[in-house]
């Protein structure tokens, strides 16, 4: 159930954040941050 929902927001997140995102290189260091604080979640 926790790992389902992990997923959940990890994918919400890397949506919200491409679609924010200008550059391939923003899009490259959002998509570490969202790996960064999943680690950190984890």
């Amino acid at each position: 159930m926790t790992r389902k929902f992990l997923i959940a927001v990890g994918i919400a997140a890397m949506t919200i954040t491409t679609a924010a995102c200008n550059t391939v290189k923003g899009v490259g260091e959002d998509i570490e941050s969202v790996g960064e604080a999943g680690d950190r979640a984890i």
